[in-house]
């Protein structure tokens, strides 16, 4: 059995997620926790739990959701997993965070690349990696079948999509990846999205003006 468990960290109101299974073993997405207070929050559902992060998981490398990533690298000791497209957005985050006015060191670790048709297991549960390109380069989203769930970052929101206007943006590219990839799940699949509430692949074909 996978558990899903959000948390909306930051200024920006980022998701980070952790997908774990009755095992303890532990998936943590996109890490954007920011102050101590927040740190301290999701370190102790991870302790309470009793959790053993595999690795840590990247849906895009923008700002909001990697703030936490030298954290959580240091504190787990496990592999960050990133989309090779993706890398120059991660190795930009220093110049990217003076733009919205604080300091953010380059990120210092182990990056092992992703990328579609990858499979990744938590015991005998299995996420595959769809690229959903567009938001940035190298975005992609965890889809899990047999729970009917989809981690789809900042590609596709309630009735939204992700901005385009960020370096290498392209969205004429984003709107292919949430048509040909994401809209072709089963409509009761759930979509845990970077931020806001979730949706849900049925919902979004019906109501997403920006899909039509």
């Amino acid at each position: 059995m996978l558990h899903v468990k959000s948390f909306a960290f930051n200024p920006f109101s980022e998701n980070t997620y952790i997908i774990y299974n009755d095992e303890k073993e532990a998936f943590l997405i996109d890490p954007g926790n920011m102050p101590e207070a927040e740190t301290e929050n999701l370190h102790n559902f991870i302790k309470t739990n009793e959790l053993n992060i595999q690795n840590i998981l990247l849906t895009h490398a923008h700002i909001d959701h990697i703030i936490g990533l030298q954290w959580a690298y240091d504190t787990f000791k496990v592999p960050v997993l990133i989309h090779p497209d993706e890398v120059e957005i991660l190795e930009r985050a220093t110049f990217t965070a003076k733009n919205y006015g604080f300091f953010f060191p380059a990120f210092k670790g182990e990056i092992q690349h992703i990328k579609e048709k990858d499979q990744l297991s938590l015991g005998a549960d299995v996420l595959e990696i769809y690229d959903v390109p567009g938001h940035s380069p190298g975005s992609v989203a965890f889809y899990n079948a047999d729970h009917k769930f989809v981690i789809s970052g900042d590609a596709l929101f309630m009735m939204s999509i992700g901005r385009t206007d960020l370096y290498k943006g392209n969205y004429e590219q984003l709107i292919s990846s949430i048509k040909n990839k994401l809209l072709t799940l089963p409509e009761d699949t759930k979509v845990y999205s970077g931020h806001g509430e979730p949706t849900s692949i049925g919902f979004e074909k019906e109501h997403n003006s920006f899909l039509k």
